[in-house]
């Protein structure tokens, strides 16, 4: 059984915000489209509120679990939540988005506890550029992705954000890296999410033009169906993908995805916070699961495409 929405677009994809703590200070994060929370009022799900969460979701059609944050190494629990969840029948991908700092210390017990695959966000190659962003060392992130690699995290995908100015030079050095380390490349456009007008019109940088250099040099293309229609470009040396969800009716209208934030709201759409669901509150106040299964299903009615297009 897989519900969907008021659109006809199936909900099978699950992103799973455990924290918004992280150990780097990237100043164009959007956290999901979480809000901001004041530091002191900061609440976190147990990693068994986690999985109880998780498994409601699977009863309802989702086959695939992604870990986000913040940054979900840095919680001391992020085994026993992978652990949890790769227990879970019915998830048939559980993957994970990190910054890659800390993944060397625990790719091989995160693979062991039953994480398929990884994605690290990577925006540069240029250790100086790298610790100017980020505030952490490169040096830590492509050792992370090496680990990843050797204990059989299979896709190891590499996050590769386009700033203007920044590392917009820098695209094929990604790709060679990519090809060189039998990683997939993916290119991500700014989002004006959880950042300032100021700041998204100083560094955001359309991808149109990489992508027309893309299909120039692309040895096949194919579409993902189920991931917003991206697509993926096949290179002599590399695979590419491209994800440009800015005003594109095409992206929202292929939409698969529901999410959950740190602090339990099931979140319908990434660019909006006025229509989150609150699980956690009545989880904690004892809601049993069917419960919780029809906050999912009001969550599901909720999703709406954002960039809308004509016909809609």
């Amino acid at each position: 059984m897989t519900i969907k929405d008021r659109f006809g677009r199936p909900v099978i994809n699950l992103r799973v915000s455990v924290t918004q703590r992280c150990n780097l200070h990237c100043p164009y994060c959007h956290r999901e489209g979480q809000e901001k929370h004041v530091e002191n009022k900061v609440t976190e799900m147990t990693s068994g509120e986690i999985a109880r969460l998780v498994r409601i979701a699977v009863g309802l059609g989702i086959k695939k679990v992604k870990l986000t944050g913040g940054e979900p190494l840095v919680r001391e629990d992020i085994t026993e939540i992978v652990a949890k969840i790769g227990e879970i029948p019915g998830v048939r991908d559980l993957s994970m988005t990190t910054n890659g700092t800390m993944l060397a210390n625990y790719a091989e017990d995160l693979y062991d506890a039953g994480l398929v695959r990884v994605n690290v966000n990577i925006p540069t190659l240029r250790a100086n550029v790298y610790s100017k962003l980020t505030g952490g060392k490169l040096h830590d992130v492509l050792k992370g992705i090496e680990e990843a690699i050797k204990v059989g995290l299979h896709p190891v995908k590499l996050n590769m954000l386009i700033l203007k100015g920044v590392n917009d030079e820098e695209v094929e050095d990604m790709i060679k890296f990519a090809g060189k380390t039998g990683t997939i490349l993916q290119l991500i456009e700014l989002e004006p999410i959880n950042i300032t007008d100021e700041y998204y019109k100083r560094y955001h940088h359309p991808l149109n033009g990489y992508e027309l250099e893309l299909k120039r040099r692309a040895l096949k293309i194919k579409t993902r169906r189920f991931m917003h229609n991206r697509r993926i470009y096949y290179l002599p040396e590399a695979k590419v993908e491209v994800i440009h969800p800015i005003e594109n009716t095409e992206f929202c209208a292929h939409c698969t995805r529901l999410r959950i934030t740190s602090d339990g709201k099931l979140k319908p759409c990434l660019m909006r916070n006025d229509n989150l669901v609150d699980a956690l509150t009545p989880m904690r106040n004892g809601a049993s699961d069917k419960e919780i299964e029809k906050l999912f299903i009001e969550a599901i009615m909720r999703r709406e495409p954002y960039f809308k297009g004509p016909t809609q």
